[in-house]
């Protein structure tokens, strides 16, 4: 069966049936041009699995332990429970772009398309230095996680950092089901620990555990806020950090099968992960680890997980140790969804002309080996830094570059989003047309770009005047330089690429790169039905 075949305007009504039951329904029509060297081999189960625990990492296992230090319990419930609901309304707008344009890279061709080829470039080059700086990040928290059982340095820090380089390299290197396998059953394992995470933390709080030590919200109420309202501004940038990946749904989905079957559910579920791992999680962690312990990650003790305190504390000792095996498995996970999404964003890149042609090039079974090879060696050689600095001190550099990049991109995702209904309704199209829509339009796109540009003041604010630190140069560019990339970007590729601003809503081409999507079988036939006997009166054929 021909893609042309279908739907087209010589097909009867039984033919349109017939490729409908062939395909299934939901299924793919047409491209119009959004292929490319990847393969489209990931199931709807996949995707799901992603959505709820791919990139639930270092930021927030171990991050969250600098949060609860910097802020107090309170501040970190409260700014995991705001991250979350950015986060929530940028995967409805995901969720409805992806399924009409499933193409690589996803964010900066959105961009082009629907804005100007200058943010696009930003965009594109920014969310991939994020992603290759998040698996610098995740592999030093493997250390940090291996410190827990290796206290005494017996292995250095470098082979720890070389090994597990080496296992990411090579998951990244297989073909992408392979990826996709070790994703969703990594994602199980965490969504499984996560229900026992609650229920321990909940009777250790009621004084159940062997220590009987009761604390309810003790630590809410004796200390809610450590550091004031400084304090609870700091904790927002390793809360953006903990939840950069979320919007990977926007990339898988010019790998998945069907598009329209799977990131719908993908976005839908990604309350689970919201809620299960940052906002009750987040609540656990400040009802049982005071935030003056000084063994939490970014204190003067062995710089543990808050959830291993919490056991280790409790006298729960094989908890605390099966909680650094899954924290070492999250973290490993993170940094392979990581390392996917830098090597896909640089596919995407080429794709558009704007990286070298070299990295859209992918062998018979859908890899990019010149895209995987620069995410790698960039990311790989960024995780050595831990081999000189603390690896808290090498989070705080990371986390917050990362997190500046990741507002910068969800932003421009939210105008996307913003831009493309404004050109769909300009042109004269339908949002019923749409194979599917969010029911936050319009107002979760606003909230969330408000609160992208208005947390890119505050970490405007605290790289001027940090917390606990004194102002100056070097520490304004060590938190700030992300910024300053992407407006240098920005200025010198306006400059390449010139034109206007922003593509004017009736200019924007909304049908190339599009998917067209099989509907239902009876609308179709009656839709042909009543398209062939106009044209028949008409005089434009026959029946």
């Amino acid at each position: 069966m021909s893609s042309e075949k279908v739907g087209g305007d010589a097909s009867p009504p039984q033919a349109i049936l017939a490729d409908v039951g062939e395909m299934g329904y939901g299924c793919e029509m047409r491209d119009h041009g959004a292929d490319s060297g990847l393969i489209r081999s990931l199931e709807t189960r996949h995707l799901l699995l992603f959505s709820v625990g791919s990139s639930i990492g270092m930021g927030l296992w171990l991050g969250s332990g600098t949060s609860l230090t910097n802020g107090g319990p309170v501040a970190i419930f409260l700014g995991y429970l705001l991250a979350g609901s950015i986060a929530w309304v940028l995967n409805q707008a995901v969720g409805e772009l992806a399924v009409l344009y499933p193409v690589p890279s996803a964010f900066p061709q959105w961009t082009r398309k629907f804005i100007d080829a200058a943010p696009a470039f930003t965009v594109g080059w920014a969310y991939w230095f994020s992603a290759a700086i998040t698996l610098a990040n995740e592999l030093q928290g493997i250390v940090t996680v291996l410190r827990f059982w290796d206290d005494q340095d017996k292995v250095p820090t470098a082979a720890w950092l070389s090994i597990f380089l080496v296992l990411i390299f090579l998951i990244n290197v297989c073909a992408v089901l392979v990826f996709g396998e070790a994703e969703a059953l990594m994602s199980i394992v965490k969504l499984f620990w996560i229900f026992i995470v609650i229920v321990c933390c909940i009777v250790i709080s009621a004084g159940g555990a062997p220590n009987h030590h009761k604390t309810g919200f003790e630590y809410w109420n004796s200390m809610p806020f450590t550091n004031g309202f400084k304090g609870f501004l700091s904790v927002m940038g390793t809360c953006i950090f903990a939840m950069s990946g979320c919007e990977l749904g926007g990339v898988v989905a010019a790998e998945a099968k069907n598009p329209r079957k799977a990131v719908p559910k993908a976005v839908n579920a990604i309350w689970l992960r919201l809620s299960l791992f940052y906002i009750i999680g987040s609540l656990m962690v400040s009802i049982t680890v005071s935030p003056k312990d000084p063994n939490l990650f970014g204190g003067e003790g062995i710089n543990a997980s808050p959830f291993v305190i919490a056991f280790r504390n409790a006298q729960i000792p094989g908890l605390a140790h099966a909680m650094n095996a899954i924290i070492f498995i999250s973290v490993f996970s993170c940094g392979n969804a990581q390392a996917y999404a830098g090597t896909r964003t640089l596919v995407g890149l080429a794709g558009i002309g704007m990286a070298p042609k070299i990295f859209a090039k992918c062998d018979k079974h859908g890899r990019p080996p010149a895209a995987i090879a620069l995410t790698f060696l960039i990311g790989g050689g960024l995780c050595y830094l831990n081999v000189s600095n603390s690896g808290s001190t090498v989070f705080g550099w990371f986390s917050n570059l990362t997190s500046l990049c990741t507002l910068y991109v969800w932003a421009m995702i939210f105008v996307c989003h913003i831009r493309f209904r404004a050109a769909w309704k300009a042109q004269g199209r339908d949002a019923q047309d749409l194979p599917w829509k969010t029911w936050t339009w319009p107002w979760g796109s606003i909230y969330g770009l408000f609160w992208c540009f208005l947390l890119i003041i505050n970490e405007f604010y605290l790289a001027v005047w940090p917390l606990h630190e004194k102002s100056s140069a070097e520490t304004f560019f060590a938190n700030y330089i992300s910024i300053v990339a992407i407006l240098v970007l920005y200025i010198i590729a306006k400059i390449y690429f010139r034109g206007p601003l922003w593509i004017k809503a009736q200019d924007i081409d909304l049908d190339s790169s599009r998917r067209i999507y099989v509907g239902d079988p009876e609308a179709l036939i009656k839709k042909s039905v009543i398209r062939k006997t106009a044209d028949f009166f008409t005089g434009d054929s026959t029946i």
